[in-house]
């Protein structure tokens, strides 16, 4: 099946000229491509443009969770009609395995999975392995660490057809042997029920319920069956049930891994001998050979992922396999905001390392646990697709990549043109920054000041809270929830200035955000040079009068740098907008997408409904929630049905929905006490 881009827009602007010199690039054989568009220009929509037309297995590579969602909700929209994959890290909370040797500290793993991440994570191997051609998985950085041999994963998946004939119980032994569980009892995703001649699958990947009938040994009919009342839903002729896991392995090779494991431990024993290290002898002898015992018995052991490599039947020091394994070998990879996302896959197996070396130092691991672990740089660049970065500020790295052959996208649909950056010296610069945030508050429009560390920034909101300026701070010590919450309480108008670091740079949608004010921005490094600057400036791009200042005493290579490049996009995007007569206007805001992780859950009857992509969404008040509660309702109901929304929307990582569903929830609540309080 072909991609099929669904859309209400065609490409405008620059975005023709960008999607044909990518398609024209990628087709002549160039491997890496650069596409340079300014905040706002459409990245994401040319992207999913050359996608449709190439008709490639597609990966999307983000730097964080947040962003990847934002994406996965986008692309979802463009290709309702095909497979949109999300792969992230199915973690809710992890802490790592660690030693401290100065303190004598072992820290053992700490961990909380996401069962409904680990299932979409399923998706996309199955989708992958399923041959199919209309694929486009989102991924964070999470896809290059190692995961599971994708022959083995294929190897255990189970194809059944109506008129087979397989032994009953060979059958469920190839369940069990693809980590499914019997149970007895109501079906849970990864288990399996037999009734007779009858046994009930419920998928471990989606929300599928299969019910298998076997006439002696062969099978006689197929179904799709709700798995609470097991009313049938559909009959099929075949179909594949993929493993419950992505470290799935067979029964030979966890053999050949048990024997290889004991060879290695007891010569990591001898070495801790010779070096007169009893403690660690003893140490790793008792944790490998009760692990060992637990592979035996159940197949699998706590931290197994540290045995991969003897599963695996790899060679010492070899990479593991990853989610990049699972692709074809022509498949596109799109980097987003690659100025940041290469620079965190370069680093990632240098902090893995270091905590793995203590580990086997000190006994607590065997050396094969070096060997699970992120991809190395050059391994990565190995298995690397066509590529195409996108970045509004691509490094000297992508730029060397795609041997300077740039594609430039700057023209924005709405017309908006960057916004006019303005150099202030920073004698009275706080007094004048008042001035200006009076000056555009007046307007109703609002502000971003950021510092050059964490403590000015609070001390700085300290100072406008005493002068009457509504503001608040963010910056990497404010909780993730919180952080999320503080930018919808910006766009609601709760109050005027965000004052921040390094946080309001990189997928930050603000269209309501005028004026950027950059203090220090003489003060050289990596929050204040030109790509850092070019990116603060561009979250005033989305306002028709947008404006930055910089508060500086001198003006160095970095600034006048970033004030030429965007005196040379403003020239270019006023000469375009005056050719075709195009009036800028107030851009929409794109919204996360990430509601779309949430499914189609039901909606209470008269509950408010959050569309984050629409700029004049409502957000709720206690008058809100009262115009929209009716007395023949359950507040009690109504109250519960939020505080699930918001315990389920936060489980998906969809941070904004959670916190709309908990001020919801506390209205509510407020409600019920002032009814309770006239009662009385």
């Amino acid at each position: 099946m072909d991609f099929k881009l669904v859309s209400d827009y065609r490409p405008t602007g620059d975005q023709p000229e960008a999607i044909a010199e990518l398609l024209e690039s990628i087709r002549g054989g160039s491997e890496y491509n650069t596409l340079l568009g300014v905040t706002g220009s459409g990245k994401t929509f040319t992207v999913a443009n050359v996608i449709a037309e190439l008709n490639r297995p597609t990966l999307v590579l983000s730097h964080n969770k947040t962003l990847a969602a934002q994406l996965y909700g986008e692309f979802k929209n463009f290709f309702p009609d095909n497979a949109v994959e999300y792969f992230v890290s199915y973690y809710d909370y992890y802490q790592p395995e660690a030693y401290l040797p100065a303190t004598d500290t072992y820290i053992e793993k700490d961990l909380s999975i996401n069962a409904e991440i680990e299932k979409m994570r399923l998706s996309t191997t199955a989708s992958l392995l399923s041959g199919r051609r209309d694929i486009i998985v989102v991924s964070s950085v999470s896809c290059l660490y190692g995961i599971g041999n994708p022959a083995d994963f294929h190897a255990t998946s189970i194809n059944i057809r109506v008129g087979d004939v397989v032994s009953y119980k060979h059958f469920m032994y190839r369940l069990v042997e693809a980590l499914y569980t019997r149970t007895e009892t109501d079906l849970a995703p990864a288990t399996f029920r037999v009734t007779g001649d009858t046994i009930d699958i419920m998928s471990a990947i989606g929300n599928n319920c299969y019910r298998v009938t076997f006439f002696d040994n062969e099978i006689e009919e197929i179904q799709v069956i709700d798995p609470t009342s097991g009313h049938r839903l559909e009959s099929l002729a075949e179909t594949t049930i993929f493993p419950a896991n992505l470290f799935v392995t067979t029964k030979e090779r966890i053999a050949t891994a048990v024997n290889q494991i004991y060879l290695d431990l007891g010569k990591q024993i001898a070495m801790f001998e010779r070096e007169g290290r009893e403690v660690e002898a003893q140490r790793i002898k008792q944790r490998v050979e009760y692990d060992l015992e637990m592979i035996k018995e159940l197949g699998y052991c706590p931290g197994i992922e540290n045995y991969s490599r003897y599963f695996d039947g790899r060679p010492p020091g070899t990479r593991p396999f990853c989610l990049l394994d699972y692709f074809p070998k022509d498949y596109l990879m799109v980097i987003d905001e690659s100025h940041v996302t290469v620079p965190q896959i370069k680093a990632m197996f240098g902090g893995d390392r270091a905590r793995k070396e203590n580990l086997v130092e000190y006994g607590f691991r065997l050396p094969a646990a070096k060997d699970n672990r992120p991809l190395r740089f050059e391994e990565f660049e190995q298995l690397q697709g066509t590529t195409i970065y996108v970045s509004a500020t691509p490094a000297d790295y992508e730029i060397i990549k795609s041997e300077s052959v740039v594609v430039e996208q700057v023209i924005r649909p709405t017309g908006l043109i960057d916004p006019p950056i303005e150099v202030r010296v920073t004698l009275h610069q706080i007094d004048d920054l008042l001035e200006e945030i009076d000056r555009y508050t007046k307007r109703d429009d609002k502000i971003i000041v950021t510092t050059i560390t964490k403590r000015m920034a609070e001390e700085l909101s300290k100072y406008l809270d005493r002068v009457g300026v509504r503001n608040r701070y963010i910056h990497s010590d404010v909780d993730t929830l919180e952080r999320i919450q503080i930018l919808e309480d910006l766009r609601a108008g709760m109050f005027d200035v965000l004052i921040g670091v390094n946080l309001l740079r990189e997928g930050i949608d603000l269209p309501e955000v005028a004026l950027v004010a950059i203090l220090d921005a003489d003060k050289e490094g990596i929050l204040r040079n030109t790509r850092a600057i070019t990116q603060i400036a561009g979250r005033a791009a989305r306002h028709s009068n947008g404006n930055v200042i910089m508060y500086a005493d001198t003006c160095t290579d970095s600034m006048r740098m970033a004030i030429e490049e965007s005196n040379r996009r403003r020239e270019k995007q006023v000469r375009y907008n005056m050719e075709h007569s195009m009036l800028p206007h107030k851009a929409q805001r794109s919204g996360t997408g990430q509601s779309l992780l949430l499914g189609n859950a039901e909606q209470a009857e008269g509950a408010v409904v959050y569309d984050t992509r629409d700029e004049n969404v409502a957000y709720p008040m206690a008058a809100d929630v009262a115009k929209g509660y009716a007395a023949s309702e359950n507040i009690d109901t109504l109250i519960e049905k939020a505080r699930s929304d918001m315990e389920k929307a936060a489980k998906e990582l969809d941070f904004m929905a959670a916190a709309r569903y908990r001020d919801r929830m506390y209205e509510l609540q407020k409600l019920k006490e002032e009814s309770a309080e006239r009662t009385i």
